[in-house]
């Protein structure tokens, strides 16, 4: 319960951009604008919705679901491939312009950060105008909508920012947390995943309210660890900071194929190409890496890893290609092949592998 005044509570905002992949294509191309669009793969084989605009989710189009029931749902759906280079282009500027505000700036992906405001004097203070300014500021510099939310914890400002969406902002008082939580539906708490929700619901847990009144002990006994947490949000509690340096432990990229594939020379190809992606990915975060991993998907949807650790760091895409071709080799082929994906780890910020200055020259 939020009754004790004397609580100094923090300042959070979760912003989420609106439809992001999708708005960035309609942005870049007006053709676009108006029409029910999904990013993603080829409609006739196993794509999968990466993104969806709101024209093509008043169909029940949802990110995640498969191109060819994407199509089902909306004949009239058009579709994009995806151009990650240009989305994370764009996150970068966003990401810019939240810095222009805070430095506790936690990103969650492309499209959704964190932002610790307590304390900040500017915007008289308040939350909720930085959060506006930041939304303004986003749309006069990228030409792209976003939605907000502002609480006292990660937790409810994250649930804020869906319920004026598309570009809205919504606030969870300290004084409005509890009523707010006794009516959320379980499924909308974060961190609360569909199988979780099912196993509630036998609980008879359908609201906040209902599981506010599970005694912390049922529900770590059923739970573990995620008991104690799930026990904790349903009092308005999350105690998880705002965290400004995420520590990466590996970069990777992964494609899954039309058709499998058998034909050694093809599947080399793509490898590659999923190691240049992973590589630059690696090179615009400033790390580099001593570990490198293949991974393999074949036709039964069994998968296999192999690795290789250098001494020294991989230097270039290209310098990876010896080892790839070597893991590549000791992958059993008796099957074909629907996925492949490279993987860099043992990672390490670049800046250490820089010369030292030698002040004695």
């Amino acid at each position: 319960m939020m009754t004790n005044k004397s609580v100094n509570f923090r300042k959070i905002i979760h912003v989420d951009m609106d439809a992001f992949y999708a708005s960035v294509e309609q942005r870049d191309f007006p053709e676009l604008r108006g029409k029910p669009l999904v990013v993603g793969g080829d409609p006739n084989g196993r794509g999968v919705v990466a993104a969806a605009s709101y024209e093509v989710r008043k169909f029940g189009v949802r990110s995640a679901m498969s191109c060819y029931e994407a199509r089902k749902r909306c004949p009239e759906v058009v579709f994009v491939r995806p151009r990650f280079e240009v989305y994370r282009a764009v996150s970068n500027d966003i990401r810019r312009i939240m810095h222009g505000l805070t430095p506790h700036v936690e990103p969650l992906s492309l499209d959704e950060a964190y932002l610790d405001v307590t304390g900040l004097t500017i915007h008289k203070g308040s939350a909720t105008l930085m959060a506006n300014w930041l939304r303004a500021e986003i749309l006069q510099h990228t030409g792209l909508t976003a939605s907000a939310g502002v609480s006292f914890n990660k937790m409810l400002a994250k649930i804020a920012s869906d319920i004026n969406k598309p570009n809205g902002t919504a606030i969870i008082t300290p004084k409005d947390a509890d009523a707010f939580i006794s009516t959320l539906p379980i499924e909308r708490f974060h961190g609360i995943g569909k199988a979780t929700a099912k196993r509630l619901h036998s609980m008879g847990v359908n609201n906040g309210a209902d599981l506010r009144h599970i005694p912390a002990a049922t529900l770590v006994q059923e739970f573990g660890k995620r008991g104690q947490f799930y026990h904790d949000i349903a009092h308005g509690r999350d105690e998880r900071p705002v965290k400004s340096e995420r520590t990466y432990k590996s970069v990777g990229s992964e494609t899954t194929f039309r058709d499998n594939l058998t034909d050694d020379d093809e599947l080399r190809l793509q490898i590659y190409e999923q190691n240049a992606d992973a590589f630059k990915q690696m090179h615009q975060k400033q790390l580099v890496a001593h570990t490198i991993t293949l991974k393999i998907k074949y036709s039964d949807f069994t998968q296999i890893t192999r690795s290789h650790t250098l001494s020294t760091t991989f230097d270039s895409a290209e310098s990876a290609h010896y080892w790839l071709d070597k893991l590549f080799s000791d992958i059993p082929r008796q099957l074909s092949i629907r996925l492949v994906g490279v993987t860099f780890s043992s990672l390490a910020p670049a800046a250490q592998l820089l010369p030292q200055l030698n002040l004695f020259e």
